[in-house]
């Protein structure tokens, strides 16, 4: 069972807080993390790619030779898929770029995550953040003081104060636990996790 240690918002050590095996020293799969990302990077892109027809194309509009009596194939049009210069046959309109992704795998992807950060001793507790408003100059001075660089804060719950207080902070980010993803955990250097978060991933993820 992996242990790993709570601070407080000072960023002092106040103990340590025990982790579930199932979530959080979970084998590391690879595979399954690089699919997911992969599919998440391809469904943020924007469908704008459409290929053009016959009939949108420029040019065109002239049947290039007589129907009959020319010993070639009959041709209505130079812009046909045929020809050069021609147009696509079927062209997506636009492009979908969509990949999916079966919940097992995902959730596969999650749990090797959330092991990798345990393992490479990136993932930190701390005990509540007591902000009654937001407070940049608050946060920076709690990151700087666990010397965080590139921060994931996960809370149990939406937080406002915490929320407000970090968006202004470069590198740093805020998400709910429910937003919880693979590229987010992976493009983060550190994961600072609320006991609330904890046990709504060891509700979730520990089937």
């Amino acid at each position: 069972m992996p242990t790993v240690k709570m601070i407080n918002f000072n960023g002092e050590e106040v103990g340590e807080f025990s982790l579930t095996d199932a979530v959080f020293g979970a084998p590391i799969h690879v595979p399954a993390m690089h699919q997911v990302v992969l599919a998440q990077l391809a469904n943020r892109r924007l469908g704008t790619q459409a290929a053009k027809g016959k009939g949108e194309v420029s040019g065109g509009g002239k049947k290039p030779w007589r129907q009959k009596h020319t010993g070639r194939a009959r041709q209505g049009s130079t812009r046909s898929p045929l020809w050069i210069h021609g147009g696509v046959s079927h062209p997506p309109k636009p492009r979908d770029f969509r990949q999916k992704v079966n919940k097992k795998v995902r959730a596969l992807a999650i749990r090797s995550a959330l092991s990798l950060k345990v393992r490479d001793d990136l993932f930190t507790i701390i005990n509540e953040f007591p902000l009654e408003k937001p407070s940049t100059k608050s946060m920076t001075a709690f990151l700087k003081s666990i010397d965080a660089k590139k921060p994931l804060v996960l809370v149990g719950a939406p937080n406002m104060a915490v929320a407000k207080s970090t968006r202004n902070i470069q590198g740093a980010k805020v998400l709910n636990v429910g937003n919880i993803n693979v590229y987010d955990l992976m493009n983060a250097k550190e994961l600072i996790v609320t006991p609330e978060a904890v046990a709504c991933l060891e509700e979730v993820y520990s089937r």
